[in-house]
This record gives structure tokens, C-alpha cells and sequence, in this order.
């Protein structure tokens, strides 16, 4: 790992919420992610199972956690398990944890070798009457690849066809989407990592660089502040290609008299940073630039005042909409008439603005919390990121920021980060 050690309090804590929503005579496995092969005798870079990281802090292949708070040995109540070091291995592939290392990044004094967890495991369930499994039930998955946490179910149901089963997954949906501040202080560092990177591009971009350059730009300030690297794949597109949500390919001349669109984010300590900023390539806005920023700002900080606890995604993007129909209108995108005659399943607002208003964040960029039509509740990380993309006029703005949803008060995350039309221009003029 590149980041520093984090306190293993946070995963303490997080094992302690899961286990106390457990049901009585319960234990609870979880798996690692698979290594997964690319071409040849290659593998992608391992990328941890975010439920098993969240837990436990660990972040290497082939590791296994079991809670059993229930079981009569306290020793074995909460286990680590991890893949026995071996010399060989280590000289091609590196260092793999040692049991006092493991403990000091989880907090787990028990840690057990994976080749000897058969003979303990099954005394265990034998001794429990559920069994908590983990899935992805992440409402966007796409992935259909049988990936371990499914095969390992398949084997224990095979194994154990008495046990009642349980889905540790909507237990993790309601407990990942409420931060701890232990965890608010990690995504902070990521968030400060990706403050230093946007205040150093605007020192960079000017015509004629590419997009890629201001994409090394953002590698190199996130290494040097031992970011693990992006939260997810950057998004460097000037011009019209800021009207592509996904643009990845980040490989084109920015050009005088641009707008520049910036969506990226660090990786630190397992959680991440999610920021979106769009500035002129040559440092000034055009009057129309401005006015298009200005609206999106707007649409930005009214979707701040509405995002509170117990609101549902559902309304809040409904009422947002609303806010957007009329600025649109003011910007002469649509008309009175638009509005007034709009499809109400398809709002004339969503010619300019065509995808969701916020996600929750956290360990996955895309992180766990409540279906659209359920409160959003106290603790929540969500981004705010507004949009305007006008086809007729080759331009895209969007405006990001990452705000700790709270009772007593939303924190923005992002406040010491350049949001301003002024601001923005005041520094590339530097």
C-alpha cells in the first residue's frame, strides 16, 4: 500500500455495527475478490471485495473473515483469515502479512492460515444455526461472472443443506451508507489529495496540451501524495466531449476558446474522492460560458439545500428537475411552452441534463445506500453534481462536490476546493 497505516479503530468499529445487527447463533464468512487473469499468464491488478476491506482494513488476495459472536471459545468470535507466507512465492510477487501486521491493520487478534481454517470452520457451523453470506447486491452491477462470494455459497449450501442462510448484503446496504467520522476523516484525505491535483491543472492547462498531458498531471500529484491511484477512470474531455458522461479516452488537443471538463478523484486508505470542475482551456470565460457555469452553480448549491436526511433520492431528483426546467429556460434552452406541455415521463429538462443528480460514496465510488423510494439517512456521503449539455453549442459543465449528509447540518467536503467562475479564473490568471 502507498497510504499511510490507518487506524485500525475504523474497522473496529464497522465489525462491531455488523455483528450487533446479526441474528442470535449466527456466524458470518466472508471471501476476498478473485484474482482475475487478463491475457497470457497476466493478471488485472487485484482490487479488493469492498464488504471484506470495510471490515477489516486488509487488502490482499486470498483472505477470509469469520464473526461468530456467539461462539463458546471468545478466542474464535472474530477470525481472520489469510494465505500462509511463503518464500518462494514472496520472491516473485512480494510480501504477503504476517499475523502481527494483520492485526495491526484490522484489529483482529485471532488470524488464522487459510490451509488450516477446514478443520476449525466446520466445528463452527456446526455450532450455529445461521449462516450470513455475502453478495453483490449493488443495484448497478453489471457483472455476471460466477465471482467467488457466489461459488462459496453454492459450496456451503451443498455442504450444509440444514443451515438456515442469511444475506449479510442488506445488513452492509444500511451500514455502509451511514459514515463513521473515523471514515469521514479518510475520505477527507482523499479529498485533499484531490484538491492539490486540481489546483495544480490549473496551473497546466492552457491551449494546444492534450488531454492525456492533464491526465499525467493528475497521476503524478496523486503518487506523490500517496494516493493509491483514481478512484475510477479519470474524465479529461474538453470541447464536446464533455457531453459524454464516460469519456475515457482522453487523447485530444484542448483547444483555445474551450471549455474543459474534469471528472476525477483520488483513492486513499480503501475510500475515495469524487470531483467534478469544468474551466476554460485559455483561463476566461466567454459571456455565454459564464452564463451556462452560473446556471449550473445554481443547480448545484439549490440541490445542496435540498439534499437533508429523510429526503428520497426519488424526490430530490424530481424537485431538482423542477429547479433545472427554469433555469434552462433563462439560459433559452427551452421555453414557458416547453414546460408546460413536457412528457412527465420525460421531463423537457432531460434534453439538457440526462443522468442522476447524486450517488453515495465511500469505499466503492458507487457505494451502498438506500433504493431511490427510501430515506436517505443520517451519515450519508453523497455527491452533488449537476450538469447542462447543449448538443447545439458543442459544450458540457458539470459541477461535482462531495457532501456529508447530517441532522445537525450537511458538511461540504469539498468547500476549500475553487468552485466560482471568479475563483477559477483568479488562478489560472496565475
Amino acid at each position: 500500500m502507498k497510504y499511510l497505516p490507518l487506524d485500525p479503530q475504523i474497522f473496529i468499529k464497522n465489525r462491531n455495527r455488523f455483528t450487533a445487527k446479526m441474528q442470535p447463533g449466527s456466524i458470518a464468512i466472508f471471501n476476498s475478490n478473485d484474482e482475475l487473469p487478463s491475457n497470457g499468464d497476466a493478471l488485472h491488478p487485484f482490487k479488493q471485495n469492498a464488504d471484506l476491506y470495510w471490515l477489516t482494513g486488509i487488502d490482499q488476495e486470498d483472505t477470509m473473515l469469520v464473526l461468530f459472536p456467539d461462539n463458546p471459545d471468545p478466542k474464535y468470535r472474530e477470525v481472520l483469515v489469510l494465505v500462509r507466507p511463503n518464500e518462494l512465492k514472496e520472491k516473485w510477487d512480494g510480501h504477503r502479512l504476517r499475523r502481527e501486521e494483520a492485526t495491526a491493520i484490522s484489529g483482529i487478534k485471532t488470524i488464522v492460515w487459510l490451509d488450516a481454517l477446514d478443520g476449525l470452520l466446520q466445528p463452527w457451523i456446526h455450532d450455529a444455526i445461521n449462516i450470513y453470506l455475502n453478495s453483490n447486491e449493488n443495484n448497478r452491477k453489471a457483472n455476471l461472472v460466477p465471482v467467488r462470494d457466489y461459488r462459496y455459497a453454492q459450496e456451503l449450501r451443498t455442504r450444509y443443506p440444514l443451515h438456515n442462510f442469511l444475506r449479510a448484503a442488506p445488513l452492509l446496504k444500511e451500514l455502509r451508507s451511514v459514515k463513521t467520522e473515523e471514515e469521514i476523516g479518510v475520505i477527507q484525505t482523499a479529498i485533499d489529495i484531490t484538491e492539490k491535483t486540481f489546483r495544480r491543472l490549473l496551473g497546466f492547462i492552457r491551449p494546444g496540451v492534450s488531454e492525456h498531458e492533464i491526465h499525467a498531471e493528475i497521476w503524478h500529484e496523486f503518487l506523490r501524495n500517496r494516493a493509491t491511484g483514481e478512484a475510477y477512470g479519470s474524465i479529461i474531455a474538453s470541447g464536446d466531449r464533455a457531453r459524454t458522461l464516460h469519456y475515457v479516452s482522453n487523447n485530444q488537443e484542448c483547444k483555445d476558446g474551450e471549455l474543459i471538463l474534469m471528472d476525477f478523484g483520488a483513492a486513499y486508505g480503501g475510500y475515495n474522492a469524487d470531483l467534478t470542475r469544468t474551466v476554460p482551456v485559455n483561463g476566461k470565460f466567454t459571456q455565454r460560458q459564464r452564463e451556462v457555469y452560473d446556471a449550473c452553480l445554481h443547480l448545484h448549491n439549490f440541490a445542496k439545500g435540498l439534499l437533508k436526511p429523510g429526503i428520497t433520492i426519488a424526490d430530490y431528483h424530481q424537485q431538482v428537475g423542477v429547479e433545472a426546467g427554469k433555469q434552462f429556460v433563462k439560459l433559452g434552452l427551452l421555453t414557458e411552452s416547453d414546460i408546460k406541455n413536457e412528457d412527465p415521463e420525460t421531463p423537457a429538462y432531460r434534453k439538457y441534463l440526462y443522468h442522476g443528480i447524486s450517488h453515495h460514496l465511500g469505499v466503492d465510488v458507487h457505494d451502498l445506500g438506500p433504493s431511490f423510494h427510501q430515506p436517505i439517512p443520517d451519515g450519508s456521503v453523497l455527491t452533488v453534481e449537476p450538469g447542462i449539455y447543449i448538443e447545439e453549442e458543442k459544450m458540457g459543465v458539470r459541477i461535482e462536490n462531495n457532501i456529508w449528509v447530517k441532522s445537525s447540518g450537511n458538511v461540504d467536503l469539498m468547500k476549500n476546493i475553487p468552485i466560482t467562475a471568479d475563483e477559477i479564473e483568479a488562478l489560472m490568471k496565475k
